[in-house]
């Protein structure tokens, strides 16, 4: 069996490996969370007219992430999440604000895409290897595919918001938030940097970036759709400015068994990793929890049925879809208008 992973979204010129790096221009800031890594550019003239200092900056966006770790990591075994996901009885447990906002839009957001986005799928996830769990070798059966299923379905998740607390319909049930979770971190560190005042910055979370402003040359940040071939190359560079941007695609966490790839996407109704052809979507939202969480549910539900629910609800969309030996591209009015307008004079 071989495992897979990599990125979907490039930020046009790199990041520092180091934790923090400052020169004239950008205050660099790299570091880990919710297992992956994080990074954060911050125009040095806007650090300088906010009064800022770069080490204050960088150690409160260590330390919301983390905390923001300890409310949402299934690898945490004293973090909320995985707290609520071992509570064996189907009473109100109290949670805090922070996960009730990432619960509230994930049950939005399985209820538009008709369960294909569902934070319940966590027993699914493991079962296939994807989660805490260790790893499989070999393909689960259609009765252990089965017996986890029963234990999945949103509509089996109750939410009580004053005071925050949400209710197992099923005292077996698990949540897995790592489809929306990185999506939150990032629209919660960019409210961090709104606060101290900063208005041109970028926030990058495993992928999932948040732009404010304009980049160091005046210009609108750049971010870089990877190719789903796990090439190094660029499918399409898209000018961002005060948006979000997550992509979700097939190619970027799977295993392979005896040829067949198993994507590390499960879809909640069937129980198993999907298998059609859209390789790639991404999501412009104002908010990168949204588009993170919208992201997953097109890529569950395909090329076709995807394309319409981002329609249905006026999302800028961008597809990359299998066609033999190439890909073909797909992208909806909304995606194609930002695209235009920020090309213009940037």
């Amino acid at each position: 069996m071989k495992f897979h992973h990599f990125p979907a979204l490039l930020l046009i010129t790199l990041i520092s490996c180091t934790s923090v790096k400052e020169d004239r221009n950008l205050l660099l800031i790299h570091g880990s969370t919710m297992g992956t890594v994080y990074s954060v550019k911050i125009v040095q003239t806007d650090l300088t007219r906010a009064g800022q200092d770069s080490l204050t900056i960088s150690q409160g966006i260590d330390s919301l992430l983390i905390t923001i770790n300890q409310h949402m990591s299934t690898y945490i075994d004293s973090s909320e999440i995985s707290q609520f996901n071992h509570y064996d009885k189907t009473n109100w447990f109290k949670i805090s604000g922070n996960l009730m906002e990432v619960i509230i839009a994930s049950q939005k957001i399985s209820e538009l895409s008709d369960g294909a986005f569902d934070i319940t799928v966590g027993p699914l996830v493991n079962l296939w290897g994807f989660g805490p769990e260790h790893q499989q070798s070999r393909i689960p059966s259609d009765k252990d595919i089965d017996s986890r299923k029963a234990t999945v379905g949103y509509k089996n998740l109750f939410i009580q918001e004053n005071p925050p607390a949400i209710r197992k319909g099923i005292s077996a049930m698990y949540c897995d938030l790592s489809a929306i979770a990185k999506g939150y971190g990032v629209d919660r560190v960019v409210h961090y940097l709104e606060k101290r005042m900063l208005k041109n910055f970028m926030v990058d979370i495993g992928g999932e970036i948040k732009t404010r402003g304009l980049n160091q040359h005046g210009k609108t940040w750049k971010i870089g759709v990877s190719t789903p071939d796990n090439s190094d190359s660029i499918q399409k560079v898209i000018p961002l400015s005060n948006l979000a941007v997550a992509t979700s695609g097939d190619y970027r966490n799977y295993f392979e068994i005896e040829g067949k790839r198993y994507s590390h996407t499960i879809d909640p109704r069937t129980g198993r990793p999907i298998e059609h052809t859209l390789a790639s979507v991404t999501v412009i939202h104002e908010s990168c929890m949204l588009a993170d969480g919208y992201a997953t549910a097109i890529d569950v539900l395909g090329p076709d049925l995807g394309l319409k629910f981002a329609e249905q609800l006026e999302l800028p969309v961008f597809l990359i879809v299998r066609e033999n030996d190439r890909f073909s591209e797909k992208m909806t009015d909304g995606f194609d208008k930002i695209l235009k307008q920020n090309q213009n004079g940037n």
